[in-house]
């Protein structure tokens, strides 16, 4: 491939990238959808290599600049709403090892996104059981599971806590030994409660007034 070649790539994957986030920003949608969405916007029915879509840390660095662009005054609020929110659930939840995933983790959390968990039981019984004696409405589905397409799906519960949305995807106790891993940039893939904490923690200290710290 020759330098211009390599170039227009560049340029076409960064352009589907920034498509893509303003899909999820504006309208909710998932990476996979926007992804394929944008690539159909900009190339239309050609069906695009493989080489040519960005991957998701690309499409998250265009999240973050979007929300920086149009949505700084109200992003961060939005932020500390919904990580306030998951610290509560997480409490409740703690008899099944319960980690935070997905946007309101890597703080790209917008007006569209829910709050995504991940919990580790004997049976995904046991948690619908859990929460139904708490007078929860759930409904259930299925999410990929973290480990590839070679695990198939895992049970997903999903209700609302305080008006906001909340979807459970339901691991064995033996899948929480993979979910420690970091990314391949170096952040979280997803986080316990201590660690939402500090988040918590640390956006207060960032926003206050330093006349006052």
């Amino acid at each position: 491939m020759t330098s211009n070649a390599t170039e227009e790539v560049l340029l076409l994957r960064a352009e589907i990238a920034a498509a893509a986030a303003r899909l999820i920003a504006q309208d909710g949608h998932d990476y996979n959808s926007a992804k394929r969405k944008a690539a159909k916007q900009i190339l239309g029915d050609t069906q695009p290599p493989l080489n040519l879509l960005p991957d998701n840390a690309q499409i998250e660095a265009e999240v973050r600049i979007y929300q920086s662009l149009f949505h700084a005054d109200t992003q961060p609020a939005r932020l500390f709403r919904l990580r306030t929110l998951a610290v509560d659930i997480m409490d409740g939840l703690s008899a099944f090892q319960p980690y935070l995933t997905g946007a309101v983790l890597n703080g790209t959390a917008g007006p569209h996104d829910d709050i995504h968990l991940q919990l580790f039981a004997d049976s995904a019984k046991e948690v619908e059981i859990f929460l139904l004696n708490r007078n929860l409405q759930i409904d259930i589905s299925e999410t990929p599971h973290f480990k590839g397409p070679r695990h198939g799906s895992v049970e997903t519960v999903s209700f609302m806590w305080h008006k906001e949305g909340v979807h459970a995807a339901l691991y064995e106790l033996d899948d929480l030994r993979g979910a420690v891993k970091t990314r391949a940039d170096g952040k979280l893939m997803r986080a316990d409660i201590a660690t939402v904490r500090a988040l918590l923690v640390n956006s207060t200290h960032e926003n206050q007034d330093p006349s006052i710290s």
